[in-house]
């Protein structure tokens, strides 16, 4: 990731461009007070990541001598936190840090924590001065459960607080609240949190597929599994209620459209003129009709009134900040515009009291203690919106759970048990068909983890590449499907096209088909977890010692997919980033706090600190009722030891609401929120200076100090721990915006070495590592500058630098530039002899290959490609390893940014040439049909993702799909069959079936000394008694002088030359269409003759 930061991550350096704006008047939620502490002293709060038993805090004031190590025992408090007052004399700060007297220690990475009198409390390396154990207001909550799909005789509420007891089954029992709702007031004593879950009192359980439903404080309901903050049966006069006057009172009718909203649940906060708000989040809405819902409220003597609408989780409609304006009597709010004296728009609406059809073809299938349910899609008058599943059988009685899609999976259940489903389909109206028929399954025993994975190695130029951003491929698990906070701004609501879709379950299930497409690797985006506003893709990396959850599934985490893959003969590459992390920092390096205040302004923005709660992506936040919950980013007291400039002063500017900006509020490269000795400290001003490499690309990409010990040993951690799951090599992200000094002396060096160290050195010779240098240019050097130039990073230093790595940074990029692009190294590891293969000389090799952003940058038509890819390949170590493709996630060629557009013709001519000649083959996902070609490839969260290059692709492969062989299907059915079924689809498994039968297609050098026509070369691969010798004509005619004389036959056609006078000439075989003629040496050298069968081009 480089400069095209900006365009893959479109946000402002102002966090109120990223998230929807709420209306002035939210009530202000008061931050817990701090406790006063006499003079001298201070309370020191600490809370383990670790599971430890007992803390010691080993300490001293400043300027003062250290306790005796392991340092004074701290004493339990409240839940998981542990408390030790000490005296300070005359001191005002103390240095800390924190053991489990067993040798484990937590010393803040070597810096120690630095804390002042009066309150600490640190946890997870953050430091924070407000009180964590302070006496809290005892907290209640009021939740609201939907009845109108259950209809059970009864409802009980069975419960627990957090840190508390569960009630004695099957509860309490709920009481009617009005029309199709039962509700419960609970006091939870001190506790911010609870969990519950919902039953008949009979044995019929609704416990979120056995997850509970994890709640907060206030209103909530539940309804058909999905939770949200409202009051369903609420007042329609504001609070506080205005003093009664005789004067006549009016009312109000607001009618708002779902449809575009995509909303299960909608509260109204509103006001009249000259009145007091709603409490936030408002009154509950009542469904009106399909797409449609609506409200009466009491404006007593107003004639005016101003209204927002939300969701209940923390998402807004508030007319872009300004507010509905609205009259007495009715009106309609539809796409953001006002109808005033509006009809019914229900009135004419013929209520929907027809059910869905029955589902049918209902399927369980156990694996271990999981199941899978699918079911064939129910019918309906109006169209179906989810489904109801009841389960049987266990000892945990019957189970109820929603779901919006055909295919229901669970994970957990009691091993060897018969358990039974009946699914029945709902609509918009709340009508439920009758049950399905019962289809039953037994479980097995429980599914030992996943064995770790090995390397499948091999030479890398063996395998095509396809290429998937995970996300976005193919969903096989809704329930980890997130939709983040901009998923209605940006569209993707309306479209429920949630932005993490795609998963690795959805990756295993369609293995066959890129096997069946004849591709032998793929390449897949970061799995660390992102944390970010738009972080689907991965390259925002948060915690990079853990997998996205949002990827992962029961029986299908990463390590399963790994193991998917090689089974089937299928390498993973893995894209990696070294460069940098996301706005929030790195989990377990440094994460920032910002600047933050729940007042009228900001209280939607910044989510009320939960410290039992942690982020991971996935995991709903029961006080949120977000998954993108940012309470523990932010803080109003300034922490001990900021850095940041100003804490919490006004800037004087404003946002697009008319809020006001505060200095910290937002992380950023120049405030001093991030620590020199981890992060660079400036943004980038010009793009081959070496500011490229030491500075931010954008904001939202947090630019590592990369020759930092620290950082180095963790993001070395990092990585290692996914090399020792298997994987099969690394795609390096933003690799040009890391000194190639630190590449060749720390990172490359600790690559090698773990593979080596874990599975041995052949393997570690096929680990396939390569960069993305971002040159996009069309040119042989990047604008002049060596040290911007992909080819420049497959080299070894030249020259000895000082052993301090920042130093010895600018000191390559000096010299480098010095030397200039007259004096580089060259190499002839990709060129033929005449017709002789030799010996590549890998001795100065660094270890990283490159993506071929040449052949990339000028693939406007495929002879442009060609012949600007062979003008750089002698100042590359061996070009034969460049990963070559037409488009990619980011741009197009030309540095267009759209996909690639050039029609069906010059797609198969592109591929012809890629297959046939130097470097290995790359293919982004859709590409084999023109998947949204001519579409923009990104525009973060300003438009839908289905209107760009990054959609999803899974309806394209729905259905089965079972491949005998690479290129080879055996079986197809559904939308996947037809997919296969496209020309370049055929192009593509042809080409894959002949470059896997020509050794010299894949290994070998190329020449075009003697060889006259364009997009015409000899390529040969000698080795271990395999000697492949071909002639390659793409599109045009060729003529071949100075041959070996022999027999050639032809792979495409069958057609076979004799030559005796070493020349050979080949008529045009026409755009898309090639002709690969191998000499046959006979025995296992022999030529394969016609590979395949004639498709639309190769024929």
């Amino acid at each position: 990731m480089d400069r095209k930061a900006a365009r893959r991550h479109p946000h402002q350096r102002n966090p109120l461009l990223a998230v929807l704006a709420i209306v002035a008047g939210l009530v202000a939620t008061l931050l817990p007070a701090i406790t006063a502490q006499a003079a001298g002293t201070a309370t020191v709060y600490y809370k383990p990541t670790a599971s430890w038993a007992s803390v010691n805090l080993h300490w001293a004031p400043a300027g003062g001598s250290w306790t005796t190590s392991p340092g004074t025992a701290m004493d339990a408090s409240c839940s998981g936190w542990f408390k030790k007052t000490v005296e300070l004399g005359s001191a005002a700060t103390l240095t800390a840090a924190f053991n489990n007297g067993s040798g484990s220690w937590d010393n803040n990475g070597g810096a120690n924590y630095r804390l002042s009198s009066g309150i600490s409390a640190v946890t997870g390396g953050q430091v924070s001065t407000t009180d964590p154990c302070a006496a809290a207001t005892p907290t209640s909550a009021t939740v609201f459960y939907w009845t109108a799909s259950k209809n059970w005789s009864a409802y009980y509420l069975h419960w627990a607080a957090t840190g508390g007891s569960w009630t004695t089954s099957p509860g309490t029992r709920l009481a009617a609240a009005c029309t199709n709702w039962v509700k419960l007031t609970v006091d939870l004593g001190t506790a911010a949190t609870w969990q519950a879950t919902f039953n008949n009192g009979s044995g019929t359980w609704d416990n979120n597929g056995g997850a509970n439903y994890q709640l907060g404080t206030g209103a909530i309901t539940v309804k058909d599994g999905v939770v949200a903050h409202s009051d369903p049966c609420g007042s329609t006069t504001p609070d506080p209620t205005p003093t009664p006057t005789p004067s006549p009172t009016a009312s109000a009718t607001v009618w708002y459209a779902t449809s575009t909203v995509g909303w299960s649940t909608v509260n109204l906060h509103w006001a009249p003129t000259g009145g007091s708000w709603t409490t936030s989040p408002g009154v509950g809405m009542t469904a009106a009709c399909t797409g449609w819902v609506k409200k009466t409220v009491s404006l007593g003597t107003a004639t005016g009134w101003q209204a927002t609408f939300n969701n209940g989780n923390g998402v807004w409609d508030n007319n872009n900040g300004v507010n509905y304006q609205l009259g007495s009597g009715n009106s309609t709010v539809k796409d953001r515009t006002v109808t005033a004296a509006a009809t019914d728009p229900c009135a004419a609406v013929v209520p929907d009291t027809t059910a869905p059809t029955a589902p049918t073809g209902v399927s369980a299938v156990a694996s271990g203690t999981g199941t899978v349910l699918t079911w064939n899609p129910a019918t309906d008058n109006t169209g179906v919106t989810g489904y109801q599943i009841t389960r049987t059988g266990g000892s945990k009685g019957s189970s109820v759970v929603d779901t919006g899609s055909t295919v229901y999976s669970q994970s957990g259940l009691e091993p060897t048990t018969a358990y039974c489903w009946t699914v029945r389909a709902r609509d918009a109206a709340g009508n439920l068909s009758a049950a399905s028929a019962e289809s039953c399954a037994t479980t097995g025993t429980a599914e030992p983890a996943p064995a770790g994975g090995t390397p499948l190695g091999g030479d890398p130029r063996k395998d095509p590449i396809y290429f998937v951003l995970t996300a976005r491929f193919n969903d096989g698990d809704s329930a980890n499907n997130r939709g983040g906070s901009q998923d209605v701004k940006s569209g993707n609501a309306a479209n429920n096209d949630p932005m993490f879709r795609g998963d690795f379950k959805g990756l295993v299930q369609k293995l066959d088909y890129v096997k069946g497409l004849g591709f032998s690797a793929i390449w897949i985006t970061p799995v660390v977890l992102n944390r970010s506003d738009y972080d689907f893709h991965g390259y925002h990396g948060y915690d990079f010692y853990k997998v996205d959850p949002r990827l992962e599934s029961a029986g299908a985490s990463y390590q399963d997919l790994i193991n998917a893959a090689h089974a089937k003969g299928i390498k993973i590459y893995q894209d990696v980033v070294y460069n940098h992390s996301s706005r929030w920092g790195a989990k377990g390096l440094f994460t920032p706090t910002v600047y933050g205040v729940r007042d009228s302004q900001w209280s939607w923005y910044y989510d009320a600190p939960n410290a039992g709660f942690e982020y991971d992506g996935l995991t709903v936040d029961p006080v949120s009722g977000k998954s993108y919950y940012n309470g523990d980013l932010w803080s109003t007291a300034e922490p001990s030891g900021n850095t940041c400039l100003n804490w919490g002063k006004p800037t004087g500017a404003k946002s697009p609401e008319g809020y006001t900006i505060y200095s910290c509020q937002w992380p950023g490269a120049t405030t001093g929120m991030f620590p020199k000795a981890l992060y660079h400290q400036c943004w980038i001003g010009n793009w081959e200076g070496e500011d490229s490499r030491s500075c931010w690309l954008h904001e939202d990409l947090a630019d590592f100090n990369t020759e930092s010990p620290v950082v180095q040993q963790y993001l070395i951690g990092a990585y290692n721990k996914y090399i020792d799951m298997g994987v099969d090599g690394f795609r390096i992200d933003t690799a040009v915006h890391i000194p190639r000094v630190t590449w060749n002396r720390r990172f490359l060096p600790a690559i090698y070495e773990e593979v080596g160290r874990k599975f041995g050195a052949a393997k570690a010779a096929d680990f396939f590592v390569f960069g993305e240098v971002g040159a996009f240019v069309n040119d042989r050097w990047n604008r002049g500058s060596v040290n911007h130039s992909a080819q420049f990073f497959t080299w070894k230093e030249r020259k000895e630098y000082t052993s301090d790595d920042v130093q010895a940074a600018l000191d390559q990029f000096s010299y480098e530039n010095t030397m200039g692009t007259g004096n580089q190294p060259v190499s002839d590891n990709a060129f033929l002899a005449g017709n002789a293969y030799h010996a590549p000389d890998k001795s100065r090799f660094s270890g990283m290959n490159i993506i071929d952003m040449r052949m990339h940058m000028n693939f406007g038509d495929a002879s442009n490609a060609f012949n600007n890819g062979k003008d750089s390949d002698d100042s590359t170590n061996d070009p034969t390893y460049n990963v070559v493709y037409v488009d990619s996630h980011d741009f197009g060629p030309n540095k267009s940014s759209t996909r690639y557009a050039g029609g069906t013709d010059a797609w198969a001519e592109n591929m012809a040439l890629m297959w046939t000649f130097r470097g290995i083959p790359t293919l982004y996902y859709g590409s084999e049909i023109e998947f949204q070609a001519g579409k923009q490839i990104d525009c973060g969260p300003t438009c839908p993702l289905a209107t760009t290059g990054r959609a999803y692709y899974g309806d394209k492969v729905a259905g089965e799909v079972t491949a005998g062989d690479f290129s080879v299907v055996s079986s197809a059915s559904g939308a996947v069959a037809t997919t296969l079924q496209q020309p370049l689809v055929k192009q593509l498994q042809r080409l894959n079936q002949i470059r896997r039968a020509v050794p010299a297609l894949q290994q070998g050098q190329y020449s075009t000394q003697g060889v006259t026509g364009d997009m015409a070369f000899k390529r040969r691969y000698t080795s271990g008694g395999v000697d492949s010798f071909a002639l390659v004509a793409v599109t045009n005619a060729a003529t071949y002088t100075g041959i070996p004389n022999g027999t050639y036959k032809d792979a495409v056609t069958g057609d076979v030359k004799v030559v005796s006078n070493g020349t050979l000439s080949v008529a045009a075989a026409g755009k898309g269409n090639l002709r690969v003629y191998v000499l046959d040496l006979g025995g296992s050298n022999a030529a394969p003759g016609k590979v395949g069968t004639d498709g639309p081009y190769l024929r």
